[in-house]
């Protein structure tokens, strides 16, 4: 099954029994009142932990419908152990758009933190989760992204490689990584990372991604796209 130039929903794992899933809510009424699908049309949906179900409809209720798997797509998350810590910026407009294109780009797992340079303070994660929907099923993946919340001490604490991102390092990032561990990547507020969290990274994992300065959101973009599996 060759996906391209579909409309992709998505329904929990929880709604899904043996050959038979239901679509309800948002994804229900997108289906029905918007693309005017009916019984017997063929829809695509993935349960965002790695499979893509091609299904016709069996039934069309006041709020939900049902319909029958009839092909499934199974994908690997080849991306699973990495993390993208991104920073709260003070315009959330921004984060909507790095988290957007970094799931686009295929990364899965997100940690929203703060820093002692960071403008803004507070953020909640569940505030993102319709970007992170939307832009998996815009980018026809089967992962539906998750977002933690953090400080930045606490995720120097976790187990896992650290890579830090300043601009005035000496080593240039080029992608490559082991990704059968876990790492962790860390990108500056628009502060920027005070001395003490600079000094919290080993100086061999502090890495630059360019010659000139960029913007959060656009260094956080810039790392997924050079990532290497």
């Amino acid at each position: 099954m060759h996906l391209s130039n579909i409309e992709l929903y998505y329904t929990s794992p929880e709604l899904i029994k043996d050959d038979v899933l239901i679509l309800s809510g948002d994804e229900f009424h997108h289906s029905v009142n918007v693309m005017r699908n009916s019984v017997d049309d063929l829809l695509y949906v993935t349960n965002g932990a790695g499979s893509i179900f091609k299904v016709q409809i069996l039934k069309v209720r006041k709020n939900e419908l049902t319909a029958r798997i009839i092909n499934l797509l199974q994908f690997e998350n080849k991306l699973n152990n990495i993390w993208f810590c991104i920073p709260i910026l003070k315009n959330p407009d921004r984060l909507k758009f790095a988290f957007e294109k970094c799931v686009e780009l295929g990364i899965t797992n997100f940690i929203l933190f703060s820093s002692n340079h960071s403008i803004s303070k507070k953020a909640k994660p569940e505030k993102f989760q319709n970007t992170l929907l939307s832009a998996m099923k815009q980018s026809l993946r089967a992962f539906l992204p998750k977002i933690l919340s953090s400080g930045f001490n606490d995720i120097i604490e976790l187990d896992g490689s650290k890579i830090l991102f300043d601009q005035n390092a000496n080593k240039k990032f080029e992608g490559k990584l082991d990704f059968r561990k876990p790492t962790y990547f860390l990108f500056g507020p628009e502060g920027g990372f005070d001395q003490t969290e600079l000094e919290s990274v080993s100086q061999e994992n502090r890495f630059s991604l360019t010659e000139n300065r960029l913007r959060s959101e656009t260094a956080i973009i810039k790392c997924a796209s050079l990532l290497k599996i």
